[in-house]
């Protein structure tokens, strides 16, 4: 693939960073070794067959890969790729242009595609099946059809909610997988693969440190290691070791647990305002200020899976670790004592 910053259909082009630090092939793709290793076998296959790969569906929360593995897909199977999202398709006209455009084998990527119109989505089945697509000419007795044959395609879809897919729309996809939260090993990797593209001086420590307060998460890991270079690049020599690591993410109130502000507030709400729990995602949202879908999309996933949080059919609940982390004694009645949060 060559080097020229990635572009969407919609001409908004990809960050330079973006584009610089995403891996290009499977290689270079760290992490998800399961996910990986059948991707990349489909993608073999297909080439070897001189076919069309079968639609992929990937979901899986924000931050784990799913753009970047589309488009090492399309690299793999040596075709283009051309890029949009389900909230910027408003009728089904948008989707029409994006399909009579692609080349036999090409890639179509729509992020988020659980939030595609529902008039939209329907246009998605047969172009999917059937690749065809009818459109509507005219208007009420003078209102005909007509049949658009469209060049075999695959359609790489992502998504941070499966749950919100419609079961048609699921099972026309052949190919599924769910990326998982990385490991502090597969983030030291990814830190230092990143800082040599950047041209940054870090060694083990600072990329250790780093990558346990990366949340699991690729994105973050990539962020928060410029965030530290900024600090090394004032305030140390330039080189990121574990020490300027700590100092530059306390500055940015990341503990050493890779608790943020946000997580802090949402545990402290929790433990203060009702005693622990449980309680419910709206009253939680409305307490800390937050949204419910941000809530619980992108904190509760890390609290839930750290053991900071569970979900009861009543409502959110603080565990044990909580009240350990914030150095709080909870009694049978699962009631914090009311002393001073340790931070």
């Amino acid at each position: 693939m060559n080097d020229e910053p990635i572009s969407s259909t919609l001409n908004t082009p990809v960050p330079e960073f973006e584009s610089t630090l995403r891996p290009r092939s499977f290689e270079d793709f760290v992490g998800q070794e399961k996910v990986r290793e059948r991707l990349e076998l489909a993608c073999e296959a297909t080439a070897q067959r001189s076919d069309v790969l079968d639609h992929v569906l990937l979901s899986g929360p924000p931050g784990l890969g799913k753009t970047t593995l589309a488009y090492i897909i399309a690299d793999g199977l040596g075709v283009a790729v051309k890029s949009t999202s389900g909230p910027v398709i408003d009728k089904p006209g948008d989707l029409a242009g994006l399909l009579t455009s692609l080349e036999r084998g090409d890639v179509l990527f729509i992020d988020e595609i659980h939030r595609l119109q529902k008039n939209v989505e329907e246009y998605l089945y047969s172009a999917m099946e059937d690749f065809a697509i009818d459109i509507m000419l005219d208007q009420g007795a003078n209102a005909r059809s007509v049949r658009l044959d469209l060049q075999r395609f695959t359609l790489v879809g992502a998504t941070t909610r499966s749950g919100l897919l419609s079961a048609p729309l699921r099972s026309r996809f052949g190919i599924t997988n769910r990326l998982d939260y990385y490991t502090a090993e597969q983030l030291t990797s990814i830190v230092h693969r990143s800082a040599g593209i950047l041209g940054i001086a870090i060694d083990a420590g600072g990329a250790g440190e780093i990558a346990a307060r990366a949340r699991g998460t690729a994105r973050i890991a990539n962020n928060l290691l410029r965030r530290v270079r900024d600090y090394a690049q004032v305030r140390a020599d330039g080189k990121i070791t574990r020490e300027v690591a700590d100092q530059a993410l306390q500055m940015l109130e990341i503990d050493k647990y890779g608790l943020d502000d946000m997580d802090k507030r949402i545990l402290e709400c929790i433990l203060h305002k009702f005693q622990g729990g449980p309680v419910g995602l709206g009253s939680l949202a409305v307490a800390v200020g937050e949204e419910t879908e941000t809530l619980e999309d992108v904190y509760e996933p890390y609290l839930i899976q750290e053991g900071y949080l569970t979900r009861t059919p009543r409502g959110r609940v603080a565990t044990e670790l909580s009240y350990k982390r914030f150095g709080l004694k909870s009694n049978a009645g699962g009631r914090a004592d009311d002393e001073t949060l340790d931070l």
